[in-house]
């Protein structure tokens, strides 16, 4: 219960971009044509994917999947933060931010569980290339990203604790959508048991997938080192180029939000790191993808082609 000189918060008042309103219409125009980009290419990847048999091998069908949860984390941001960008602040439930911020979880960390399905794929191309259609089925590749899904909705539930904590007083948020740490700041009831929580699973759901990665790319370092031949070096790399460099820009994000202390960073540093894992690299991702890969470049001529 809040104290007697408390008020209870029914609301938050998510503050923005404070003290770049002069700059408010063009912030709008970047980030409204950054979103149609994001909805557009991946969108694109997803229809290229899907009606394509060319395209109808397992790796792109872990892209098409990534490209939704790229669709879906940007999403549940974006709009908002056009919103709050146009009227300067924005009043919002209680319910809803915290709804707003089981989404982030959800849709924002699907992408690293994702990532380490393909670097298994990306494995057993390079390593294990006699064996690879016979353990990739399509009934296999389904099970794969059904189970990702799950496991990225169970670790989800983590915010179930955040429906428990308590807001009086201070109900101003300095951010563009509803942070975990700033929410954390604002409650009055005691976290302890939810950082524990949080601690637990960032551990399942970033540092494990990063160690699955790092064993794979390992192993596949260690088989092109095999290869003698320099068309053979260029098919291995042409092989796993896009998704090493979708993987170090995810992580490359991660690091700099986790591995700074939060005491260290300035409110305006995160907002710009939060800018970089939610506008940046889902843009870059299709991009990446598209300029990259042979089979996709190839599609999209023909697509273009045949129109």
């Amino acid at each position: 219960m809040c104290d007697v000189n408390q008020t209870e918060v029914t609301e938050f008042l998510i503050l923005g971009f404070k003290g770049l309103y002069k700059y408010k219409y063009l912030l709008f125009i970047l980030f409204f044509f950054s979103y149609l980009i994001i909805l557009a290419g991946n969108l694109l990847i997803i229809v290229l994917v899907s009606t394509n048999h060319n395209l109808n091998i397992p790796m792109f069908f872990f892209l098409k999947h990534l490209a939704v949860a790229d669709i879906l984390s940007t999403t549940t941001t974006v709009p908002m933060m056009l919103t709050i960008i146009l009227f300067d602040m924005k009043a919002v439930p209680v319910r809803s931010c915290i709804f707003q911020l089981h989404m982030v979880f959800m849709f924002g960390f699907s992408p690293i569980i994702l990532l380490t399905v393909m670097s298994y794929d990306r494995y057993l191309a390079i390593c294990s290339p006699m064996h690879y259609n016979s353990i990739m089925q399509p009934h296999v590749c389904f099970k794969m990203v059904l189970g990702s899904w799950f496991l990225i909705f169970v670790l989800s539930l983590e915010i179930i604790f955040v429906w428990q904590l308590e807001f009086c007083g201070n109900n101003a948020i300095d951010h563009f959508f509803c942070d975990f740490g700033l929410l954390l700041e604002l409650t009055t009831s005691s976290t302890y048991l939810f950082t524990l929580v949080d601690f637990v699973l960032s551990i399942i759901d970033g540092v494990i997938p990063f160690v699955l990665i790092l064993i794979s790319y390992l192993s596949i370092f260690f088989n092109i080192m095999t290869i003698s031949s320099t068309s053979g070096l260029s098919k291995a790399f042409s092989t796993c180029g896009s998704h090493l460099t979708t993987v170090c820009i995810y992580y490359g994000t991660l690091f700099m939000i986790y591995l700074i202390p939060s005491n260290e960073r300035s409110l305006s540093t995160n907002k710009f790191v939060s800018l970089l894992y939610i506008v940046v690299t889902p843009m870059v991702n299709p991009i990446i993808y598209s300029l990259r890969n042979q089979e996709i470049r190839r599609t999209l001529h023909q697509m273009f082609r045949n129109c």
